[in-house]
């Protein structure tokens, strides 16, 4: 008996419940023992999908609105919400839990939870029943030494339980010494050296029944303000696995670093050509390479050669498990975490000049209108010609009189890469595809290692180029893929929540633009609020069957719209935040953003897992094999699509970390900047130039009292009326940092003018 199919049977009696002694009565003639159902249970029961109402007697959790299964979203002052996984019939929002029940679970905990009740608003609360996974194995913060014993910190606010470190469990075995990056060694001789150092725990006990948590101090990170202890705090934050383990290192350095000739036998042979790799000035792996040629029949051909990871990084291999497990290299500001080990990485499978190496290669042929007419996919061999940075192209490209002699035998292939990236830019314009073109904050560091800047990444045609190329080898290989194989992985990017996008109408209203979300004005849903409920429900449903029908090429129509003017900024935010997040699934979907039908990601496997799994896929068909079973693709979808969140969060929180840091020595200082959001807080702005943002508290604004409409999004004084709107320009002066909780806070600088004038009425 199956988990599935026990979970099934229980669905479809009434009321989807069901006792132990009727579920052996109705199962046990179609071969399921009582030990079966009894181990399937205990299954089901740890991942939340039954709950046991009484002893023996069991409900599916989908099918009531009584019970939930989320993951715990903490707030620093104790109480949480749950983040259901499943639609609840009322719900509308996250389900609050108080404090008193919330600290029995850790943020990001998942867990089962009993709905109290649900108001007619659609808000609810409800009470941990069970912690089903725990989030934090360990955790990182600052060790403090007590009068009544030595205790942890947690570096993140929203884990509210402090760490008890029980007598002996101070110092890790063998740790005397932390070698510091720059700086002195920390020498640990006692437990009272560990006071205010920074340290990562492994839990031992968990906060359950109002006990506290406890744990041993497993690693002695240095000092909170070392040089690097930022990124090392937020790996263990995020859960990073950073450290490969033995035998994966041993597997690696295992891998020859040059190609045999046996393993050329079968490939079809692309030395002779000029292939050269594109890539930015500090990468340093290069996982994929292009070529262009004209055709006797005019039409383009385009071959894009992938590094052959799957070829070196086999299934059940500790190296794949490590893969696996890691899910997506992740990228810092100034150090990476590799998802395959160097010798990998950067060696023998990056795509190096004058150099063999093994590719997969997608062989597209294009028509003048960049239609794909005719693809083919082999296991090749490559030698590149030249490693070329963006920088290079683009300059080429202009004209640069230097590179274009340095290149001359190039120069003739990336003018025709140019042709046909412009051709097949084009046809995803005609189709609906969005081209959001929003700057990209780059952080420039000095030879210390020190933050001194941020700006905005550069990006010209020659990014347009390989984005172009590899957009259409994905696509080409997800459509085969499809037509080849019984499952497989695809990129899916879900039409987005027909709630968000009447939010964005509502804010784009005031800037006198619209996404075309129906005749209806977005101004008669603000206002229904004041009639009667019946009306007010048809109004919202209205409106949310316009917003459900809007597509890529309404949002298409509106970037292009407000390109190159004032509100470009906020508005293409604004836009990103209505869309859902693009995911890896086994059901394909599509992809709403660059309106393709079939998509997947197939040219970064030394970065991406998913990648290495539709190498595999890609060779089982070429082999006219079996691909692998749909749900263990499914599996792993699923947690490449939560590693991908998690590093996001990481590198997110890492460069906020970082700007924080490079403003508390501007305290004081007078900026530009652009109202990004108003709240009932204040305003939240971006500084022009630094991709920074803070926040002007409502109560520090000047000469009134000021309120927030909630209605009109904007903050109103109460004598004046002076407004405050999104996308509002304005000066402010940074007045305070805090660092702990990474935020700004600003207050307005008025002009002198304005102030006299003031004063003087």
């Amino acid at each position: 008996m199956t988990d599935a199919a026990l979970l099934d049977h229980i669905t479809r009696l009434p009321h989807s419940k069901a006792n132990f002694k009727q579920l052996v009565r109705e199962l046990g003639g179609k071969g399921a023992t009582r030990a079966d159902l009894e181990l399937a249970l205990v299954r089901l029961l740890a991942r939340g999908e039954l709950v046991e109402l009484r002893s023996g007697h069991y409900v599916v959790t989908a099918r009531t609105r009584e019970y939930a299964v989320g993951r715990m979203n903490m707030h620093r002052d104790g109480y949480g919400f749950l983040i259901a996984e499943r639609p609840i019939e009322g719900l509308k929002g996250d389900i609050y839990i108080p404090a008193d029940s919330a600290r029995q679970a850790m943020h990001g905990d998942r867990v089962l939870v009993r709905i109290a009740r649900i108001e007619a608003d659609g808000r609810a609360d409800g009470e941990i029943v069970k912690v089903l996974k725990r989030a934090h194995p360990t955790v990182v913060g600052e060790f403090r030494v007590g009068r009544h014993g030595c205790y942890v910190v947690p570096q993140d606010e929203r884990i509210q339980q402090w760490i008890d470190i029980p007598e002996g469990m101070e110092i890790p075995a063998g740790t005397r010494q932390i070698d510091r990056i720059g700086a002195q060694p920390i020498m640990v001789a006692e437990v009272a050296d560990l006071d205010g150092l920074i340290v990562n725990v492994e839990l031992l006990d968990f906060p359950e029944d109002g006990g506290r948590a406890a744990g041993r101090v497993i690693e002695i990170l240095g000092h909170p303000d070392d040089f690097g202890i930022d990124v090392e705090i937020v790996i263990r934050k995020h859960h990073l696995p950073h450290q490969f383990p033995p035998e994966v290192v041993e597997q690696a350095e295992r891998v020859p670093q040059a190609i045999a000739d046996n393993e050329l036998r079968g490939r079809e042979d692309f030395r002779t050509f000029d292939i050269v790799t594109i890539d930015g000035e500090t990468a340093r792996d290069f996982d994929d390479a292009v070529w262009v040629d004209r055709l006797p029949n005019g039409n383009y051909a385009l071959h894009v050669h992938i590094a052959d990871v799957s070829h070196y990084v086999r299934p059940g291999t500790p190296i794949d498990a490590e893969a696996r497990l890691r899910g997506t290299s992740v990228y810092f500001p100034d150090r990476a975490v590799p998802m395959l080990p160097f010798e990998l990485s950067t060696n023998i499978c990056s795509l190096v000049p004058q150099t063999d190496r093994l590719v997969l290669s997608a062989l597209m042929e294009f028509d003048r209108q960049g239609d794909r007419v005719s693809q083919r996919f082999t296991a090749g061999v490559i030698r590149s010609a030249e490693r070329m940075t963006y920088t290079n192209v683009h300059l080429l490209l202009e004209g640069d009189a230097g590179l274009r002699a340095r290149y001359a035998p190039l120069v003739a292939r990336f003018e025709l890469m140019r042709e046909l990236a412009l051709i097949l830019n084009r046809k995803r314009v005609r189709r609906g595809s969005i081209d959001f073109d929003l700057p990209e904050p780059l952080i420039e560091f000095d030879e210390f290692g020190e933050m001194t800047g941020v700006i905005r990444a550069p990006r010209n045609i020659a990014h347009r180029l390989i984005e172009e190329f590899m957009l259409a080898a994905n696509e080409a290989v997800a459509s085969h893929l499809e037509a080849a194989l019984e499952a497989s992985i695809y990129r899916i990017h879900e039409p987005p929540d027909p709630k968000r996008v009447m939010e964005f109408e509502e804010v784009a209203a005031h800037f006198g633009y619209s996404l075309g979300a129906g005749a209806i004005p977005v101004k008669k849903f603000a206002y229904a609020d004041h009639r009667r409920d019946g009306r007010k429900v048809r109004k919202e449903i209205v409106l949310a069957d316009a917003a459900a029908s809007i597509s890529s090429r309404n949002y298409q129509k509106l970037v292009a719209k407000i390109e190159g003017k004032p509100e470009e900024r906020i508005l293409s935010y604004l836009m990103l935040r209505s869309l859902k997040q693009a995911r890896y699934s086994t059901d394909n979907a599509g992809h709403f953003a660059l309106a393709a039908d079939s998509y997947t990601h197939f040219t970064s496997p030394i970065r991406r897992y998913p990648d290495l799994i539709v190498h595999r896929l890609l060779r089982a068909a070429l082999q006219d094999k079996a691909g692998m079973g749909e749900p263990e693709l499914r599996a792993i979808a699923e947690e490449c699509s939560q590693s991908e969140r998690r590093a996001a969060d990481a590198e997110r929180e890492l460069v906020e970390w970082k700007k924080v840091k490079f403003m508390e020595a501007r305290v004081g200082e007078e900026f530009g900047a652009l109202v990004i959001s108003t709240t009932k807080y204040g305003l939240f702005v971006e500084l022009e130039n630094l991709f920074i943002e803070g926040l002007v508290p409502i109560d520090m604004l000047p000469d009134d009292r000021y309120t927030y409409h909630e209605n009109v999004r904007k903050i109103v004084g109460q004598h004046t009326r002076r407004e405050f709107a999104i996308g509002d320009s304005a000066r402010v002066s940074l007045d305070r940092v805090d660092a702990a909780e990474r935020k700004l806070q600003f207050s307005l600088v008025e002009p002198e003018r304005k102030r006299k004038k003031r004063a003087r009425t």
